[in-house]
């Protein structure tokens, strides 16, 4: 220890917030403060670390500084506080010590919980090493890696206050987890074979443990067999991703007849085999949240079979989240197939009864464990977009670590987000804990599973929300759930507004903004469904600047479902906007696509205006030009027919379709889509290649975007463009929008950590309601456009 004289000796009680629990922030500290001589101690309070230490102020000066840069890779230091030592406290005695966790008032500041990362390098090693007693253990992980947020069941962060408290350790595992040399050192999921966590396997009456119940897993997957997996997160069904019955009957199964699957792969080596790897999307595969991240596909005789992602060309590639995952990819030396464990519709399965009496239509045999799972987590997905990461679902490895927002909310609030792709977001202060993906809650186990995560997340970070904010449309699941529930104040938050104020938030933009909101539907402040919107914006309110032309939609819902209607849609009932309509002798033609019933029954709602629902749609727009050309029908899936005209139009650039943007009557800006529609039509008529007809339609569509901004900006809207919604999922749309944009002298923001979808809605509504509050605090006006609601 460094001589020091007692007239320099400082004691300093400091509180470090932020991301400090679960990521190997005290033996950080430990080591941190041993080798500036320091003495004192470091201990878990709530979701805080506290620290106090005596030395001199130049060494108290260098462990502050040092928090912040030299910190655990995990974890995220928030808010710093010195103070002298606080009465009843332990004080310093001679040394370091890791003192045991207290739970106290955790005084107003949010308990963030870590998130669950992948195995470090030396976890790996020590997997694949024979000599070393972990060798080949499922279950390996240290201080710096493992799962954190599915298995914490409170806190403060200790053994005890996680899944893992059955489990006692032995007496080696206990010396390393007590030494501070150690890096296993108070890692509170430490185990090994003698002590921790066993596989079981499944299949009929055939039982087995441990490695034996690894062997007949992959056996099982050989065969060309279903398999049921316990995750990290949640059950996952497995199969061989080369072997085109395997997957079919994966599908059948699952009912998801068309949806591209995930990969599972051993390492990125392997990954590049099978697709096309830039450094972005390389770095996103290696982090260690471990997403699947969706690329192009590569052409490949060992590769997955086209049936594993049918109508695209991109494919999601994911590298092993934990070390099970890692055994399964290197012992099978294939691809696999690795999705969700539940039937299309119903949450992800992490009850091992439950999985039993779920899964067993669709698996073959069950490779489960003796570890439960307290969070549901799904795998995250992420997309590359103009160079740039865009994350489609945030969930394992990502949430729910928090994200700050610009502005505080006076009160805690609860955004409960949309119907698809569900999340919810709770708030306290400027701290904004987006929880894991649900997923789409016209399912009642799905809704009752976003009820449960509610409760959880809000009870373990102590964030007890007294305002709900909630989106506008009526038939949402979310919004009756807002209503019936007991709060001080709701807040109905408009759709789109959500969407574009999420992006603006993620970034940190407070002031006015203009929003390019494309996508689905979503419900208006006037009562009609919009989803091609430019919205002149700040947090607190909008007001809408521009918009796609209009169209019916025939049998309403059923429109969703088919392209084929939603092109009759535009084509026989397209808002007058004073254009050249379609020639209608191609549109007679392409009615006849359609049954005659039913083409009859179509034509009638649409020209008497029944059961057809009017929505400026971008979503709905590329569904009817992906069923001109003839690319999709009907789908299965949301977005289906959107990924297969982008797939279809590649990277040719031919040129615009004819595209324009009038005013119209409302006194908006309309991109009117008819001219565009028309020239679908006639280049099949033409027989103009398809891929060529895709691509001029994808830049007809960013340069009207453009125009409409342009237009908005001209008459006074901000130069900076915050883009949200499902269709930014796209990535040839976002790079086209976005460079026209730049290219006009904007600056141009987009979601990178908040999905762009409708998973980044219940974000947009906590930032809309944490500005509306704090603006009514100040006494300032607010924009008309956003209901205060009761």
């Amino acid at each position: 220890m460094t001589e020091r004289l007692p007239g320099q000796h400082r004691t300093w009680r400091i509180e470090v917030s932020g991301t400090v629990q679960g990521v190997g922030f005290r033996p950080f500290v430990h080591r941190l403060a041993t080798s500036l001589g320091l003495d004192g101690w470091v201990r878990n309070v709530d979701g805080r670390v506290v620290v106090t230490a005596t030395g001199r102020p130049e060494d108290l000066t260098a462990l502050l500084t040092r928090f912040r840069q030299d910190a655990p890779g995990p974890a995220v230091v928030g808010r710093l506080t010195v103070s002298a030592p606080v009465p009843g406290e332990p004080l310093p005695e001679a040394g370091f010590v890791v003192l045991p966790s207290e739970r106290g008032a955790a005084g107003g500041a949010v308990r963030e919980l870590p998130v669950d990362t992948a195995p470090c390098a030396a976890c790996l090693r020590e997997l694949s090493d024979p000599a070393d007693r972990r060798y080949r253990y499922p279950f390996v992980n240290c201080a710096a890696c493992g799962p954190r947020a599915t298995v914490i069941t409170d806190l403060p962060y200790d053994r005890e206050r996680t899944t893992m408290a059955p489990f006692r350790f032995c007496a080696r595992c206990a010396a390393e987890y007590a030494d501070p040399a150690d890096r296993r050192f108070h890692a509170e999921p430490t185990a090994c074979p003698r002590c921790g966590p066993r596989l079981r396997w499944r299949s009929g009456t055939t039982t087995d443990t441990g490695e034996g119940a690894l062997a007949a897993a992959i056996r099982s997957l050989t065969r060309g067999e279903v398999i049921a997996v316990k995750g990290v997160g949640g059950y996952q069904l497995l199969c061989d991703a080369t072997e085109p019955s395997a997957v079919a009957a994966l599908r059948r199964g699952k009912r998801r007849p068309d949806k591209p699957f995930a990969v599972l792969v051993a390492d990125l080596a392997a990954a590049a085999r099978i697709a096309e790897l830039t450094p972005v999307a390389s770095g996103r595969l290696v982090s260690p949240a471990r997403p699947i991240v969706l690329v192009p596909a590569r052409a490949t005789a060992s590769g997955p079979v086209p049936e594993v992602h049918p109508g695209t060309e991109r494919i999601g590639i994911m590298l092993p989240a934990g070390p099970l995952h890692q055994l399964l990819a290197q012992d099978a030396g294939r691809p696999l197939v690795c999705t969700s464990g539940n039937v299309a519709g119903e949450p992800i399965v992490i009850d091992d009864a439950q999985a039993a009496a779920c899964l067993s239509g669709v698996a073959d045999g069950f490779l489960a464990h003796d570890r439960a799972i307290h969070l549901r987590a799904d795998d995250s997905v992420v997309a590359v977009a103009a160079g740039r990461p865009i994350t489609i679902r945030r969930a394992r490895g990502y949430a729910p670590a928090p994200r700050r927002l610009p502005v505080s909310a006076p009160s805690p609030v609860l955004g409960a987000g949309a119907q698809l792709k569900h999340t919810f977001t709770l708030l306290s202060g400027d701290t904004a804990v987006l929880g894991p993906h649900t997923g789409d809650l016209a399912d009642a186990r799905t809704m009752d599973a976003f009820e449960t995560s509610v409760t959880e997340l809000s009870r373990l970070t102590g964030i007890v929300p007294r305002v709900v904010a909630h989106d506008l449309h009526p038939g949402y699941a979310s919004t009756g759930w807002a209503l019936r529930r007991d709060a001080a104040r709701r807040i109905a938050v408009q759709h789109h507004h959500a969407h574009v104020a999420a992006c603006a938030a993620e970034h940190g933009w407070t002031s006015a903004f203009t929003g390019v909101a494309l996508d689905g539907l979503g419900f208006g402040d006037d009562g009609t469904l919009w989803g091609g919107e430019i919205l002149v914006a700040d947090l607190t309110g909008y007001r809408r600047a521009g918009r796609f032309g209009t169209a019916p939609l025939p049998g309403g819902e059923a429109a969703v479902r088919s392209p084929l209607r939603m092109a009759l849609g535009y084509l026989l009932g397209a808002e007058a906007l004073g254009g050249p309509a379609p020639d209608p002798a191609l549109v007679a033609a392409f009615t006849t696509r359609l049954p005659g019933h039913e083409a009859a029954a179509v034509r009638a709602m649409i020209e008497r205006g029944v059961n057809c629902p009017r929505a400026s749609s971008a979503g709905r727009l590329f569904d009817a030009a992906a069923a001109v050309l003839g690319l999709c029908d009907t789908v299965s899936f949301e977005g289906q027919a959107a990924m297969a005209l982008e797939s279809a139009a590649g990277s040719l650039d031919p040129g615009p379709l004819p595209w324009r943007v009038v005013r119209a009557a409302d006194g908006l800006w309309v991109y009117d889509p008819s001219p565009t529609l028309g020239a679908l039509l006639d280049g099949m008529a033409d027989r103009t290649p398809v891929s060529r007809l895709a691509a001029g339609f994808h830049t007809a569509v960013a340069r009207a975007v453009c125009a409409l901004v342009a237009h908005a900006v001209g008459e006074g809207a901000p130069p900076v463009a915050c883009l949200g919604g499902g269709c930014f999922q796209n990535a040839r749309l976002v790079s086209e929008i976005g460079d026209g944009l730049r290219a006009a002298g904007l600056r141009v923001l987009i979601g990178e950590h908040v999905p762009v979808n409708d998973g980044g809605i219940s974000f947009g509504q906590a930032a809309v309601a944490a500005a509306l509050l704090a603006a009514e605090q100040k006494g300032e006006a607010v924009c008309a456009s956003v209901s205060p609601g009761a």
